[in-house]
Formats: C-alpha cells, sequence, structure tokens
C-alpha cells in the first residue's frame, strides 16, 4: 500500500518535468514562454510565479471540492487564481521592481494561463490535497525549466553574459565571440522552443502526433489524400 502511495506521489511529481510537460507536450503556457525568455532573470522570476499560483490554486481547490458549488466553481476558481496572482504581483513589485517592469502584463495572465485553470479543474477538483499540491508543483517546475533554458540560451548567445556574468569574451573586449542581437527578439523563442519540442519528440517517440488513419493509408496507397 505504501509503495502504491509513494510509486503514485512520485509520477505526479515527475510525469510534468518532461513525458507530460504542459509546455513541450500539451502545447499551454506559451504566450509568457515565448515573452519573458530574453533572459535569465525574468525567466526565473516568472517561473517561481507560475509554480506557486499552481501549488496555491491546485491546494485550495482540492480542499474546497467537497463544498465547492458546481454550478459556480468556475467563478470561485478563477477567484483563488487571480486573488494568489495579485498576491505574487505585488510581492514583485516590492522585492524586484525592476524584474516586474519587464513581466509587465504577462504576471497578471497568469490568471488566465491555461497550465493553472487546466490543472485546477482536471486534477485538483478530483484529488487529494497530498496528490494535488504534488501536481501543482510538478507542472510548475516542467513548466519552468523550459523558461530557464530558454531564457539561458537566448542571453548567452545574445549577451555573451548570464545574470551580469560574462561567459563568452566579447570581440569588442579582444574576445571570439560575436552577440547575435537576433536572440534578444521574440521571434528566437519561437525558434527555440520549436527546436527543443522537435529534439524532445524525437527522443520521446510516444510523444509524436500520429498522422489521421485516413492520410496514412492514402499514402501507402501513392494516392493523394
Amino acid at each position: 500500500m505504501l509503495g502504491r502511495l509513494i510509486s503514485a506521489s512520485r509520477s505526479t511529481l515527475l510525469t510534468p518535468l518532461l513525458d507530460g510537460n504542459p509546455i513541450t507536450l500539451q502545447v499551454l503556457g506559451l504566450c509568457s514562454a515565448l515573452a519573458v525568455t530574453s533572459s535569465l532573470r525574468p525567466a526565473l522570476v516568472m517561473s517561481a510565479a507560475v509554480v506557486s499560483v499552481l501549488v496555491f490554486a491546485n491546494v485550495t481547490v482540492s480542499l474546497l471540492r467537497h463544498v465547492m458549488p458546481q454550478s459556480i466553481r468556475l467563478i470561485v476558481e478563477v477567484t483563488l487564481i487571480a486573488s494568489a496572482v495579485i498576491v505574487v504581483d505585488e510581492v514583485l513589485k516590492a522585492f524586484v521592481p525592476d524584474v516586474a517592469a519587464i513581466l509587465s502584463v504577462f504576471v497578471g495572465l497568469i490568471i488566465t494561463n491555461c497550465i493553472v485553470l487546466a490543472r485546477v479543474e482536471s486534477f485538483a477538483m478530483h484529488n487529494g490535497v497530498w496528490a494535488s499540491l504534488l501536481d501543482g508543483l510538478g507542472n510548475g517546475l516542467g513548466y519552468a525549466w523550459i523558461l530557464v533554458l530558454i531564457g539561458a540560451v537566448r542571453e548567452i548567445l545574445g549577451t555573451g553574459s548570464l545574470l551580469g556574468y560574462e561567459l563568452l569574451p566579447l570581440i569588442e573586449s579582444g574576445g571570439w565571440f560575436e552577440p547575435n542581437e537576433l536572440m534578444l527578439l521574440t521571434p528566437s523563442a519561437f525558434f527555440l522552443l520549436a527546436l527543443l519540442v522537435w529534439m524532445i519528440r524525437w527522443l520521446r517517440p510516444t510523444q509524436r502526433e500520429q498522422a489521421p488513419q485516413r492520410y496514412s493509408d492514402s499514402r501507402r496507397s501513392g494516392a493523394s489524400p
């Protein structure tokens, strides 16, 4: 019994990191993934904000699921998420105002982030507090490592530095590296994310989308679909 519980808990926490990743597999939360990853620091702060909101929303909804009227559950869920986002936004403005200015509207948009509402509605409403906490943490971390990776790559290739520390010697300082300013523009995040999705699905064939049966049959018969 205990072994089954530990195995289920491990699966709930670890599956969203790669096999069920909300960005690379479910293709959710792309707006912030593309918009706030021009450097590592805002990506880290945004990741922490989403993890905090996800965990709070999942745990709270799980606690209230038996007393929450079904007719207004979505209103209650969105209200809880919005409350958490407001608190997170105020904390960011108080302690990291420069990053809060960079993130701008994207912190507020966590309220409508499909990842948060999807986990609350599909998981927390049907599972206990511990499982909901692990699910929120797992999906938050699955979202976070994508943002952190893209933010780090864009900052290194775009400036030659990471968190203000020079990693690649710049030509202007007598080094060999020429920063690629394209990496600081939003389209670069789209290309990097697409490359990452392709790599993961190449390594994990089970995540590949299957062609419709009619199209596959047409290909085999040599006829046009």
